[in-house]
């Protein structure tokens, strides 16, 4: 670890080393407490080599909780605190941050109509003038690639599909080829070839070594995907470790207010999550085949 024109670079990392983290964390929005409260806050460690989902329903903190971790200012804490790279968030300037998190957030627009490389290679900036810098091609390259992307690289931004653009977005987070990844629902404009693809590559960045910590709605994804699941309700984790481990009916029941059901894969073992709904069955009534719910 050096320091460039002012800048202290990323140390290496191995697995199962701790990247960043959350301490108590507690943020406050207006007058609603949106993590934490006054009985406690947030605690989550995010580690090398493992992608961790974070998932639960809407407003229950998770995007709040992403944002957290990047450091990001408007979602500072209002108690606790968050470390990065064993430091305070807050004790990295812009620059030296953006070496080491890497943030997709839900939505991506640009005002200009930049061809899709160049919308890639914004994500190599914090590299510039450092000896990473020789890397920029070869990292455009491989997250075009990896997302699917390279066929339209001159088309602009602006000219792309909602699916297309999210993978564009990606493809520069991937480019930026920071330690920790922090992606909130990069699946959510995806269809279903695509949103395999990109936990997929969640996958290989954090067998590589990275750290991936992803929002997800989809439990299906999370259970196949991801090394860990926090599930949050009403700004805690209320659940933290293997989906196989904490997804089950009379939690997930109770944290989305919708009676589920979850039970193994038939070849894989992973858990598969499903509504309850009540069945429906076939009748027959003065000859005509008519359904009746059950």
């Amino acid at each position: 670890m050096f320091a460039v024109r002012g800048r202290e670079l990323p140390a290496p990392t191995t697995h199962g080393d701790v990247v960043a983290e959350a301490r108590g964390l507690r943020v406050r929005l207006g007058r609603r407490d949106v993590l934490g409260g006054a009985d406690g806050g947030v605690d989550l460690v995010v580690r090398a080599g493992e992608v961790l989902a974070l998932v639960g329903p809407n407003g229950a903190g998770k995007s709040t909780l992403l944002a957290a971790l990047a450091a990001d200012p408007d979602a500072a804490g209002t108690g606790g605190r968050v470390l990065i790279g064993g430091r305070p968030a807050h004790d990295w300037s812009a620059p030296e941050l953006a070496l080491r998190r890497a943030v997709l957030p839900q939505a991506a627009t640009l005002s200009f109509p930049f061809p899709v490389e160049e919308v890639v290679r914004m994500g190599r900036a914090p590299w510039a003038g450092t000896v990473a810098e020789g890397d920029d091609d070869a990292a455009v390259a491989d997250a075009m690639a990896a997302t699917e992307v390279t066929e339209f690289a001159r088309r602009p931004f602006s000219a792309l599909s909602g699916g297309e653009r999210a993978r564009v977005a990606l493809a520069r987070v991937l480019a930026q080829r920071a330690p920790l990844l922090l992606l909130d629902e990069p699946t959510a404009a995806l269809d279903l070839r695509h949103q395999e693809l990109v936990l997929r590559v969640c996958r290989a960045r954090a067998t590589a070594g990275d750290a991936v910590v992803v929002v997800l709605h989809d439990l299906g994804l999370a259970a196949a995907h991801a090394d860990r699941a926090a599930v949050l309700h009403e700004g805690r984790v209320v659940a933290d470790g293997p989906p196989a481990a904490v997804f089950g009916d009379e939690l997930l029941s109770r944290v989305y207010r919708q009676p589920v059901e979850v039970f193994p894969h038939p070849r894989t073992g992973t858990p598969l999550v499903i509504p309850r709904r009540t069945g429906r069955v076939r009748t027959v009534s003065g000859g005509h085949g008519a359904e009746g719910d059950r």
